[in-house]
């Protein structure tokens, strides 16, 4: 029986790590389970599984969760503090999956046990790739990818050598509005932004997707999983989202991993590696997709890709300026204070704003985001 702490545990992520282990429950136990502030669903979870520990991370929701759980034997706690240590607590594998970058302090807490950490939160890698990639070689961790591109690059990479590789190619479904005119983007809602085509996800990331920003942080990411060098790494966009990424090998080969829709799909691969696992999704049938097709990603329409890559190549603290600019940005939107064309235009007059010198630790990339914020907000305030 191995050990499991899910840092996220009521998001579509941790909600779908938790059905896997639903299926196979004599092969774990639960350590830790922690949200932002749902504590009755959180509660229910951790009765359901048994957990030793529940955290919220918003501390004004504590004192609900401790009624929902009283009489239970299960310990909960509030506060950024309680989540660091619910990732400390070092289970066997550690599901980091906090949406943005609340989530960059716990996840450095679990790498530092040394243990196996499954990677879904973007910022990690994003705002603080050198730091994160210092304390994995540091400490002895195992980082391995949940989102579906890096799961499928991490798989047909398997293996391989870097040294062989001539490029990764990061597949994108282009989002809602891959097909809308100019115009027609000027005139975006947040309700039509986040109703993803292929994917059953959150309401920041589905606008990530629309904007390509997903894409973009994916490949700042990917550069810092697999460092294979920015100029080996592509996008594509393929709206079937049935090839999750490929690899191109110098003998022209290319390997590309395939499969559903399904965030239980590359999850399952982080669960049972180096093995495999069972999973409820339906195989593929190719027969009844007909055609997979792609295209150049259009960054005259969705500059986001651009961006990031300008950002990866410039390092330093310039991908953490990016990502909390978004942050504010899609925040914005879907709040209706923006429109959805000026989010990529807020996150390039930030960057034009403010250019610190790269962060040497985790406490210098949270005070990057922080700065980046508030010069975010008051491009806000003269919108």
């Amino acid at each position: 029986m191995r050990t499991i702490s899910i840092l996220g545990a009521t998001g579509s992520v941790g909600a779908s790590t938790l059905d896997l282990i639903r299926r196979e429950r004599a092969k774990w136990r639960v350590m830790a389970l922690t949200a932002n502030c749902n504590a009755a669903e959180l509660a229910r979870l951790a009765r359901e599984f048994g957990a030793e520990l529940a955290v919220v991370a918003d501390e004004a929701c504590l004192p609900e969760l401790r009624a929902a759980l009283s009489g239970s034997g299960i310990e909960a706690a509030g506060g950024a503090a309680a989540l660091v240590e619910a990732a400390a607590r070092g289970a066997d594998l550690t599901l980091a999956a906090i949406v943005g970058c609340a989530g960059l302090a716990p996840t450095m807490a679990a790498i530092e046990c040394g243990k196996t950490v499954a990677l879904a939160n973007k910022e990690a890698l994003v705002s603080a790739g050198e730091v994160m990639t210092a304390a994995v070689a540091r400490s002895g961790a195992t980082l391995l990818p949940v989102d579906s591109e890096h799961n499928a690059i991490f798989q047909c990479l398997a293996g391989n050598s870097y040294d062989h590789v001539r490029s990764i190619t990061l597949t994108a479904s282009g989002g809602p509005f891959r097909d809308w005119s100019p115009e027609q983007l000027a005139q975006a809602t947040p309700a039509l932004a986040v109703k993803h085509p292929n994917w059953d996800m959150g309401a920041k990331i589905s606008v990530d997707s629309a904007t390509m920003f997903n894409k973009g942080l994916e490949l700042i990411e990917a550069h810092h999983l697999f460092p294979v060098g920015l100029d080996k790494l592509r996008i594509i966009v393929h709206p079937q989202s049935v090839i999750h990424s490929m690899v191109e090998y110098r003998d022209g080969s290319t390997l590309a991993q395939l499969g559903p829709s399904d965030m239980r799909v590359p999850i399952a691969s982080c669960l049972a590696y180096p093995a495999r696992m069972d999973t409820p999704c339906a195989p593929l049938d190719l027969a009844a997709l007909g055609e997979l097709t792609f295209r150049a990603p259009d960054e005259q329409r969705f500059p986001a890709t651009a961006l990031c890559r300008a950002a990866a190549e410039a390092g330093g603290a310039a991908p953490a300026v990016l990502n909390a600019a978004n942050e504010v940005a899609v925040a914005a939107f879907l709040a209706g204070q923006i429109a959805f064309t000026r989010i990529a235009v807020m996150v390039e007059q930030v960057l034009a704003r403010y250019a610190p010198s790269a962060p040497a630790s985790l406490g210098d990339v949270i005070a990057v985001d922080a700065a980046a914020r508030q010069i975010a907000h008051g491009f806000l305030e003269l919108a």
